[in-house]
C-alpha cells in the first residue's frame, strides 16, 4: 500500500494492525484518482470510516486542501495519525475520532466537495451513510460527488431523494459508485 501520486508519490503507508480493516488496492486507487482528475486540486475531501487514511492522504498528496478522516477505531486512528506524520501531510489534515452518522448528523459540517464512503463490509453501512447524506444535501458543495467503495456482492438499488447515481466501476472485488445530487 503506497501514495501513487503527488507530493508524496511512492511513499509506502503502514497498514492498520490486524484483519478489521480492507484498504483500497494500488489499482482502484489511481483509477478512482484518475475518474476524480483536476477536482481534487483544491477541494474539501471527505474520507468516511477512515481506516489507515489512504485515500484521504492520497487526496493530500494530490493537492486537496483539506481533508477530514473520521474514524471511531483507536487502531486506525493511530494509523492514520502516523501515515500523516511520516508522510509530511498533517497540515490540511483534521482527524476526527467519532462515529461516521453522527459526525454526518452535526449541524455545523461545511459542505465537502467529495466524500469518500468505505465503510466494513456486509453491514449495509454504506446504504446508511448515502441517507444520511442524502437526507441533508448541503453536506455536499454545489458539483460534489459522493464515491461509495464496496464489494460488488453488496450492490443494491436505492431510492434516494437528492442523490443519484451516475458512475459505477469495477476493479475486481471493488466496486466504485459515484453519487451526486440531483438537478
Amino acid at each position: 500500500m503506497r501514495v501513487i501520486a503527488g507530493s508524496a508519490k511512492g511513499r509506502k503507508l503502514l497498514p492498520v494492525p490486524g484483519q478489521r480493516t480492507r484498504p483500497i488496492t494500488d489499482r482502484s486507487k489511481a483509477a478512482l484518482f484518475d475518474i476524480l482528475g483536476p477536482r481534487i486540486v483544491g477541494c474539501r475531501f471527505l474520507d468516511l470510516f477512515g481506516g489507515t487514511g489512504s485515500v484521504g492522504i492520497e487526496a493530500l498528496s494530490r493537492g486537496a486542501a483539506e481533508v477530514v478522516f473520521v474514524e471511531i477505531s483507536r487502531p486506525a486512528l493511530r494509523t492514520i495519525g502516523e501515515n500523516l506524520r511520516r508522510l509530511g501531510l498533517a497540515e490540511g489534515a483534521h482527524v476526527v475520532r467519532g462515529d461516521a452518522f453522527a459526525f454526518l448528523q452535526q449541524p455545523d459540517v461545511e459542505p465537502f466537495d467529495v466524500i469518500y464512503i468505505a465503510p466494513p463490509q456486509y453491514h449495509r453501512l454504506w446504504v446508511k451513510a448515502l441517507q444520511a447524506i442524502d437526507a441533508r444535501p448541503s453536506l455536499l458543495a454545489e458539483d460534489g460527488q459522493v464515491i461509495v467503495q464496496i464489494h460488488p456482492k453488496e450492490q443494491e438499488p436505492l431510492t434516494l431523494q437528492h442523490l443519484e447515481m451516475v458512475d459505477q466501476r469495477r476493479y475486481g472485488s471493488t466496486l466504485l459508485t459515484f453519487w451526486q445530487t440531483t438537478t
